[in-house]
């Protein structure tokens, strides 16, 4: 079996290793190996990406704010279309969340109240007398993922980087100070650094490479798209119901997707949506939207992986030399991508990681340990 040689070896090429390869490649030689036979197959692909700052713990804040200005003006060379479009997120307390409302707006960054009557005229089929409390957050976009993954694609390429399509990492060990990683394609990559950007399947790769994984758990999001007619929706708000049980954002101009926020603990595989999520979300909605449902247009699931203390899993493990995690984005890997990806190239190369350094502690994955 011939052996390629690279510098560093990147496993899964969904949003995670996509952007760490990118963000490594202009130093490095790097491979990005990926089972699957399209990049960003599982997670990545079926993601209703939207850029909120007020979403995820403080690791996860910290970084999608460092990540804002590369979305809106994102380096040259990396896109033809824009990545993002201005798209206002409001959040609707129903009785019984006013006060879990006026917490977030104590601890938020750019959230500010809004009267009801006013939010009432910017997404006219709210229900009378649903919303005793609302909030905004003016500066959120909708994002493009599909071109901003291929983006970070497309750096790495220019950079001299592989892209491994339909190369599940087998075997995974460390001889004489290099990783070798044996895949199913019959190829070998060898490298000093590993980078387990696996997603769901991390805990999966540690093991292969002879390390206990991190408890990790794969959780079902589940997806829908309605036609909300005679509504017209292309301008409305995200909303998003305080206590995160349900949320509607627009699509395609005319249609709205729609979710029941589910996190529904399952096992790494090719997750599809259950007919009784799909139920429940437009149960959920129409509960504060008076929106006819006739049918669902299409419906989908997609996977977010988390950490058991739900903030991020970024840094050395400390069992194996070489071995780097960039693990448990949740439902947070798009928004915070640029930061993460250079994060964990500053972290490889040693480099002093600036503002984003002060969430090392807390993504350590050396917390998990024990």
């Amino acid at each position: 079996m011939d052996t390629r040689n690279f510098d560093v070896i990147v496993i899964g090429a969904g949003i995670a290793g996509a952007t760490c390869a990118a963000a490594l490649a202009p130093t490095h030689r790097v491979a990005l190996v990926e089972a699957e036979e399209a990049a960003g197959y599982h997670s990545t692909g079926r993601s209703a990406a939207f850029w909120i700052l007020n979403y995820g713990p403080p690791d996860v804040r910290t970084l999608t704010g460092l990540s804002r200005q590369f979305f809106e003006h994102p380096p040259a060379g990396f896109t033809e279309h824009p990545l993002t479009r201005r798209r206002a997120m409001l959040l609707v307390a129903p009785a019984g969340q006013e006060a879990q409302l006026q917490t977030l707006l104590a601890e938020g960054i750019g959230l500010r109240e809004l009267d009801v009557a006013k939010a009432w005229e910017l997404v006219p089929a709210l229900r009378p007398g649903y919303v005793r409390a609302a909030a905004i957050e003016e500066d959120a976009f909708d994002m493009d993922v599909d071109a901003i993954l291929q983006g970070y694609l497309r750096q790495v390429r220019t950079h001299g980087g592989v892209l491994a399509l339909r190369h599940r990492a087998g075997r995974i060990e460390r001889q004489d100070g290099v990783w070798q990683v044996e895949t199913s394609a019959g190829a070998r990559f060898a490298a000093p650094v590993v980078v387990n950007a696996a997603g769901a399947w991390a805990d999966e790769v540690a093991r292969q490479a002879g390390l206990p994984g991190l408890r990790l758990v794969p959780c079902r999001r589940t997806a829908a798209i309605i036609d909300p007619a005679p509504w017209q929706v292309a301008d409305w708000p995200m909303v998003n119901e305080v206590a995160h049980t349900w949320y509607v954002r627009p699509e395609a101009r005319t249609k709205l997707l729609v979710s029941p926020a589910d996190q529904t603990p399952t096992h790494p595989h090719d997750v599809q949506p259950e007919e009784l999520d799909v139920a429940i979300a437009i149960d959920r909605m129409q509960q504060g939207l008076g929106i006819e449902v006739r049918r669902v247009e299409r419906s989908w699931a997609g996977l977010r992986t988390f950490t058991p203390d739900g903030s991020l899993a970024f840094g050395w493990d400390k069992r194996a030399e070489g071995f780097c995690w960039c693990a448990g984005q949740g439902g947070y890997g798009i928004q915070t991508s640029p930061a993460a990806g250079r994060l964990i190239a500053d972290i490889i190369a040693g480099r002093d990681p600036g503002e984003a350094g002060r969430i090392l502690p807390a993504v350590d994955p050396g917390r998990f340990a024990a």
